[in-house]
């Protein structure tokens, strides 16, 4: 068997140690990458909220009595009822109800 000499020794530890190294710096490298696609999608998250945010007020603007009263008038012929327009339907409640078997 032969017995490993001085130089081959340092060899084999400077094969170790750059192997390590190279290891740290591949990790540190995946690591960075991450950071910036989390950044990104931070980013990304934070502009799509600020528009379903945007969309939320336009459809309430859209939606509010002072658009569609008009749009209801002039697209539909419809009116504002007055208070002899409004039917109240009383629901029976269920004890006078009668019950089939």
């Amino acid at each position: 068997m032969m017995r490993l000499k001085g130089r081959h020794w340092v060899l084999l530890w400077l094969l170790v140690f750059l192997g390590g190294a190279l290891t740290v710096v591949g990790r540190q490298t995946a690591a960075f990458r991450t950071a910036r696609r989390l950044r990104d999608f931070r980013e990304e998250r934070s502009t799509l909220e600020a528009r379903r945010a945007e969309l939320e007020r336009r459809i309430r603007i859209a939606s509010s009595r002072e658009v569609l009263v008009p749009v209801a008038r002039r697209g539909l012929k419809l009116h504002e009822p007055v208070d002899s327009e409004f039917v109240l339907f009383a629901v029976p409640s269920t004890s006078t109800a009668t019950v089939r078997p």
